[in-house]
Order: C-alpha cells, then sequence, then structure tokens
C-alpha cells in the first residue's frame, strides 16, 4: 500500500514538473519571439495546444485554461505585462462575457440547472429512474434508449446534451453504465446529430455562410456525406451491441459493473447523494421536459420571426438560438413551478431554494465555458483564421482530389485547438465555396460535408468544445475522464471518415464511399472487440 501511494505521490509530482516546464517554454518563447511577427503563423496555435495537453496531463481543466489564455496574451503583446494583463481580461473575459450570444447560454445553463434540481427534489428523477428499471431490462437497452432520445432531441447541442443528461442518468445508473459512458452517449448525439438535421440550430448558421447559393438546400445535399456524423452514430450502436468497450472506457466501464460509475472521481459522487426522499411520480419529471422542448422550440422559432409571417424552416434558419433557448427555458422554469406549486409536490419556498442550488450546480460549466471563450479570442486575436485560409488555399489546386479529406483534417484540427464548430465553419466554408463554386459544384457539396464533418470532429475530441463540456456537465462526468475515454472512439472514426473522404474524392459519388466507410468501421470495431 505504501508503495502504491508513493507511486501516486510520484505521478502527481512529474505531471505538474511537466505542466511547469511548459509554462517556463512558453513563457521562453515568448520572450524570444518578441521582434518576430506571430500573427496569422502556427504561433496562433499554440495558446489552445498548450491548454489541451496541461489539461490531459495535468487533470486540472481550470488552470489549464487559464494558462492557455495567459500564453496567447503573452504572445500578442509580445512578453508586455501590462499588454499581457490588458489583453487578456479586456479582450478576453470581459470581452467574451459581454457577447449577448455568450451570456445567453450561461443564463441557459443556469435555467437548466434549477430545472434539473427542482426535477430531483420533486422526486421525479427518482420516479422516471424506478419506471424506467421495470421497462428497460438491460445495459444495452439503457443505452440504446439513451442514443434514442439524444436522436430525437436534434434542435440544438446543448439543449441535447442537458436534457438527456437529466432524463438518462436515473436509467443509467441503475443499470451501472459509467458515467463516462453516458457523457460519450449524450456528447456523440449532440454536435453529430444537429449537424445532419435540417431543422437545428446547426442548420442555420451552416447556411448563413453561404454566399451566392442556397445555403439550406446545399446543407441537406450534403447530408450523405457527412461522413463523421453519420458514422459516429453508427459507432455507438456497434459499441452497445457487439459490447466492445476498448481504450480507458473499457475500465470505467469495468468499474461500473462493480458499482463505482465514477471511477473514483469524488466531484459529483456527493452531489448524487443528495437524491430527494420525495416519492415523486414520473410526470414530474416528463412534464417538465416535454414543456421545456415544446418551448425551446418555440422560443428559436420566434426570433426568427415566425410569428410574423416568416416560414417555419426559414424562421429556423434565421433564428437567434442563444435567446430563443433563453426565452423557452424560463418559460418552462416559470410553468414547472406552478405546476409542481398546483400538485403539491414542492412548496413555493422550496422552489425558490432550488434557484441557488441549480447556480451552484453549474458554476463548474460556467467557468469551464468562460475560459474556453477567453482562449478563443485569444487565437482569433493572433490570426488562426486567415493562417488556416492562407494553408487551404495555397493548396486547394494541387490537392484538388484528395482536397475533401485535406479539409476535414483541418477542420478538426482547427475546430481541436478552438474548441468551437460554429468558428471553423465561417472561416472554411467561404474558402470551399470560392474555390468550386464556378468549376465542379459536386466537389463543393462533398468539401462542405467534409468541412463540416471535421469540424464536429475536432469539436469532439476538443476539452475545450462548449459542446464537450456540456455533455459532461448533462452526464455530471468528470471533464477529463469524459475527453480521455471518448478520444480513442473519436479517432477510430475520424480516421474511416478521413479515408472515405479520400474515396469520395475520386469516385464523387453518394453511396460507395458511405458503404465502404461503414463496413470498415465496423471492421476496425469487430477487430478490436476480438483483441
Amino acid at each position: 500500500m505504501h508503495f502504491v501511494y508513493h507511486t501516486k505521490i510520484m505521478k502527481r509530482k512529474t505531471k505538474w514538473i511537466l505542466a511547469v516546464l511548459a509554462v517556463l517554454i512558453i513563457g521562453a518563447v515568448a520572450y524570444f519571439t518578441a521582434d518576430i511577427e506571430v500573427y496569422a503563423t502556427w504561433w496562433a496555435l499554440l495558446p489552445p495546444v498548450l491548454a489541451i495537453a496541461l489539461a490531459l496531463i495535468t487533470k486540472e481543466v481550470y488552470s489549464s485554461l487559464f494558462i492557455g489564455v495567459v500564453s496567447g496574451g503573452l504572445l500578442y503583446s509580445h512578453f508586455s505585462l501590462e499588454g499581457t494583463l490588458v489583453h487578456v481580461f479586456e479582450n478576453g473575459v470581459i470581452a467574451v462575457l459581454a457577447k449577448t450570444a455568450n451570456v445567453g447560454i450561461l443564463i441557459f445553463l443556469v435555467f437548466l440547472g434549477v430545472l434539473a434540481v427542482m426535477m430531483n427534489q420533486a422526486g421525479g428523477s427518482k420516479a422516471f429512474g424506478e419506471w424506467a428499471g421495470k421497462h428497460i431490462k438491460s445495459r444495452t437497452g439503457a443505452m440504446l434508449c439513451t442514443i434514442f432520445l439524444g436522436m430525437l432531441i436534434f434542435v440544438d447541442d446543448y439543449f441535447n446534451c442537458l436534457t438527456v443528461g437529466n432524463v438518462m442518468r436515473p436509467v443509467t445508473d441503475k443499470h451501472r453504465i459509467s458515467r463516462a459512458k453516458l457523457a460519450y452517449l449524450i456528447d456523440s448525439t449532440a454536435a453529430p446529430v444537429c449537424i445532419i438535421a435540417p431543422i437545428s440550430s446547426w442548420a442555420a448558421a451552416v447556411s448563413g455562410f453561404v454566399e451566392g447559393e442556397n445555403g439550406l438546400a446545399l446543407f441537406i445535399k450534403s447530408i450523405p456525406y457527412n461522413y463523421y456524423a453519420l458514422f459516429s452514430i453508427l459507432m455507438m450502436i456497434l459499441l452497445v451491441l457487439f459490447k466492445a468497450d476498448f481504450g480507458p472506457m473499457r475500465k470505467h466501464e469495468t468499474n461500473a459493473l462493480k458499482g463505482d460509475i465514477f471511477s473514483g472521481d469524488r466531484e459529483y459522487i456527493k452531489e448524487e447523494a443528495q437524491h430527494s426522499e420525495v416519492q415523486g411520480k414520473v410526470i414530474d419529471l416528463l412534464f417538465p421536459i416535454a414543456v421545456l422542448i415544446v418551448s425551446c422550440i418555440i422560443g428559436m422559432i420566434y426570433t426568427g420571426g415566425f410569428f410574423k409571417g416568416v416560414s417555419f424552416i426559414d424562421a429556423f434558419a434565421g433564428s437567434d438560438a442563444s435567446l430563443g433557448l433563453v426565452l423557452g427555458s424560463f418559460v418552462a422554469l416559470a410553468i414547472t413551478i406552478i405546476f409542481y406549486v398546483v400538485r403539491r409536490s414542492l412548496s413555493f419556498k422550496k422552489c425558490m431554494e432550488c434557484i441557488p442550488e441549480g447556480f451552484h450546480a453549474m458554476v463548474p460549466a460556467i467557468l469551464i465555458l468562460t475560459l474556453a471563450w477567453s482562449l478563443k479570442a485569444m487565437t482569433d486575436s493572433l490570426g488562426a483564421g486567415a493562417f488556416v485560409e492562407h494553408m487551404i488555399k495555397g493548396s486547394a489546386e494541387s490537392l484538388a482530389v484528395i482536397l475533401p479529406a485535406v479539409i476535414f483534417v483541418v477542420a478538426a484540427a482547427l475546430a481541436f485547438a478552438t474548441g468551437t464548430s460554429w468558428g471553423t465553419f465561417s472561416i472554411l466554408i467561404p474558402i470551399v465555396v470560392a474555390v468550386f463554386q464556378q468549376t465542379d459544384y459536386q466537389m463543393m457539396i462533398i468539401s462542405i460535408s467534409a468541412c463540416m464533418a471535421g469540424a464536429v470532429c475536432g469539436d469532439h475530441c476538443s476539452p475545450i468544445s462548449d459542446t464537450t463540456i456540456m455533455a459532461s456537465a448533462g452526464a455530471q462526468c468528470n471533464l477529463v475522464n469524459h475527453v480521455s475515454t471518448q478520444l480513442p472512439y473519436a479517432l477510430l472514426v475520424a480516421a474511416v471518415s478521413c479515408i472515405t473522404y479520400v474515396i469520395a474524392g475520386f469516385v464523387q459519388s453518394m453511396m460507395v464511399p458511405l458503404i465502404a466507410g461503414a463496413v470498415l468501421l465496423v471492421v476496425a470495431v469487430y477487430i478490436l472487440k476480438k483483441n
């Protein structure tokens, strides 16, 4: 026991030594590059790469993200202390919190947190867990139910993550499914489903980045070529049906079968121990969720002008997802309070006590999101977008046939480093349209799909992605555990998708690459299960 304890201490010291060395290196780099131009060069991607590496090495998300933000400020100011502080806080933290869309997402998070606490206190989560335990008889059934629910909630990825997490946690806990596995299932049915759903906030975002074309029509044509999204869904189903967990996830699932769904992590154990003793009913959970779904959809189309005569599809395309989700979640919260008070599930005083508890539950996610957005602001100020644009345009002619695969890899790397799919869309889609619009329409569709697929892939892998953060919050799983267990699965799907885009670039047809990629993924999962 003493040897094991000593080994753990040594490993922890080693991690922090590596972290300190990384910080010293970035400081030295910033100092010696004081007279070197870093804007729109590979230096622009260094801060997020540093933050991600530190997070995975030290398991400390907050400090790693902050160090990444500071390193971006150092590079921007050429190692000026005053310039670094001003840029980090004025142009970073304060600037991102001053954006209406970002504040809207934080308010939506708080409303969802309050709603989750209320459903728990009213006994709805407990009742649903008991009901599901009688009707869902196996771990396979519980995971398939999670996937199905995630695919049903395709309107918005944030909404998907938190809703599916709150509904399915009692069910997966009862069947001893690890929180890491739940977070993976949630994350893989959030962005991947939204990016192939014509009626979603993602479709609206992509449509807005296409100039000179019918954005929504182009989005629909690109769906069969969005291999990463399609294969991510297939991957989940294969893993569940084949029971083929591998990598770090295998350890988490083994621990869960022994009764430890957190694999020793203490972050959420205390919160999970605070289940309500109130014997509620299933309606105490299903009614608030149903109201939330309906009110959020209405809120989104309202912001798009649906009630002013705009068509339903156009209203979604022109919606303000952030404002719509805030309006919808607030209405759902108000109706739920009235519902609980009338049914005497909770008193009004108890409902009000849930507000600070819900806010407290979402503080980790809010803090991580704020730091991630600040890191994105640092990356933007260093010209990451201009660097990637120049790189893609320079290789467009020489790599025409394999360009979809190249775009997929570049989009994945950019989204991984910046933690944003939408930012990647805004940079790469206009470039793709400009390259192929007048020369090869079919290749333009395939390349746009590759851009969207790569962006979702990078978003899926990145610990600084807002969707990844939301998925871990929805599952109440430690963020680093979620990322480390999900990464091998996501990388396998990414590799298969990249090969599939190479095939698509040559044959330029819909079915041949899709079938080839699906067969390759099935074979890969089967081999991994056997080994």
